[in-house]
């Protein structure tokens, strides 16, 4: 079972950038070259929103290499991707990042993000045929069984580790429905100012219209990593999932997640310093992935989207390679964008900050190490700074990342 993880907070804060909302993708193509074969791939728009900053809404590659800063890594053939600081919010490099794409699974952060804080994850709830009824055909499933009894908390492990559709559909009842989900999950969406997303369903099989965008995306994680069970979740290896009824005994079933930078199977290598987030694959989405790791102090968000490459674990190995350039490229490359705070953030003063006796700034973050069950950790909390107000909470970068996954 995951590890217990205490909070450590650090801050960020960005200023609200001008919006343009636009519309998806054309269907014009154009052939591109992949390990020798031709292939036929849609251009991006000519037109994309400029959330985040004027460069992030340009079509092709962005990036402003610095003195020593390294190069971008050639083998990257995802249509779009982003790689960004997950505190201070800067986009350190992009390729068509508004570009709207269907985000098979990697939409289940924003189901999780938008649900999590309502339902009480000791909550109990006894399944219905009806409430799998919908399910579709060829889904992810975890093995929620109808007439049996769950936990929220063993409805949520088999969303994060197994992409479980099943389990989305239960919880979307619980919520009230899947149409009332999929209008929460859209109102959260423009809250965050992922405005590329249109949501059509809770789990992101595909549907129609339904689009996100390699910035959005990265938007929602960066969000969702803010809450603990969100962060506990998308770091759990391995769980006890309850299967049937025996006799007056519940059996159960080891469920393994499904994010390969987290286990390290199919020929992918576990990422050093790995902590979520999701993944997904679909037929007209391909695959997809955002995932966040730290790494010497630095924590970074990496979101791929539909890689074009016989490369096996393709989305997986496309991350690990951004991951390793922007840890080197930190501090070395002007940021092209930046990740927008939520509509309803302002700026606010952290209590305690700002200039010290001596007029000097205070030192804007201090690392302690502790041990927790699932290995040695990284706290970070922040001394001084500024915070971001969320509707009179507080809109907090955490940097709690295990170092070890268990």
């Amino acid at each position: 079972m995951k590890a217990v993880r205490r909070t450590a907070s650090a801050v960020t804060a960005a200023s609200l950038l001008p919006l343009l909302v636009t519309a998806p993708a054309a269907a014009d193509t154009h052939e591109r070259t992949t390990d020798g074969k031709a292939r036929k791939q849609p251009n991006p728009p000519s037109v994309m929103s400029t959330v985040g900053g004027a460069q992030l809404g340009k079509a092709g590659t962005q990036v402003n290499l610095g003195t020593g800063a390294p190069v971008l890594p050639k083998d990257i053939s995802s249509r779009s991707w982003i790689v960004a600081d997950a505190e201070s919010g800067a986009v350190l490099a992009s390729h068509n990042a508004h570009w709207r794409l269907p985000p098979a699974s990697t939409i289940k952060m924003l189901f999780a993000d938008t649900l999590l804080p309502k339902l009480p994850k000791e909550a109990t709830h006894k399944v219905s045929a009806a409430e799998l009824s919908e399910v579709g055909t060829n889904s992810s499933l975890v093995g929620v069984k109808e007439e049996l009894t769950y936990t929220v908390n063993d409805l949520w492990l088999g969303v994060f580790l197994r992409s479980g559709n099943d389990a989305v559909h239960v919880l979307s009842a619980m919520n009230g429905g899947i149409p009332k989900t999929v209008q929460d999950m859209q109102a959260h969406a423009e809250e965050l100012q992922a405005l590329d997303t249109r949501v059509a369903s809770p789990d992101g099989y595909d549907a129609a219209g339904q689009v996100s965008s390699a910035y959005d995306l990265t938007l929602i994680a960066r969000n969702g990593m803010q809450k603990k069970d969100f962060r506990d979740y998308a770091a759990t290896v391995r769980a006890q999932f309850p299967g049937e009824m025996d006799g007056d005994k519940r059996e159960t079933f080891e469920i393994q997640n499904t994010n390969r930078l987290l286990t390290g199977e199919d020929g992918v290598t576990p990422y050093p310093g790995i902590a979520g987030v999701k993944n997904g694959n679909t037929t007209h989405a391909g695959s997809t992935f955002t995932g966040v790791a730290e790494r010497g102090g630095k924590v970074l968000l990496v979101t791929v989207m539909n890689p074009d490459s016989d490369e096996s674990q393709a989305v997986y190995k496309e991350t690990a390679r951004l991951l390793d350039w922007g840890f080197t490229a930190g501090g070395k490359v002007t940021p092209v964008g930046e990740l927008v705070p939520p509509r309803s953030a302002r700026l606010k003063e952290a209590v305690g900050a700002g200039p010290g006796k001596d007029g000097t700034q205070a030192k804007p973050v201090a690392i302690a190490r502790e041990e927790s069950s699932g290995g040695v950790g990284i706290a970070l909390a922040i001394v001084g700074g500024v915070l971001v107000a969320l509707a009179g909470a507080f809109f907090v970068v955490n940097r709690r990342w295990p170092s070890h996954r268990g």
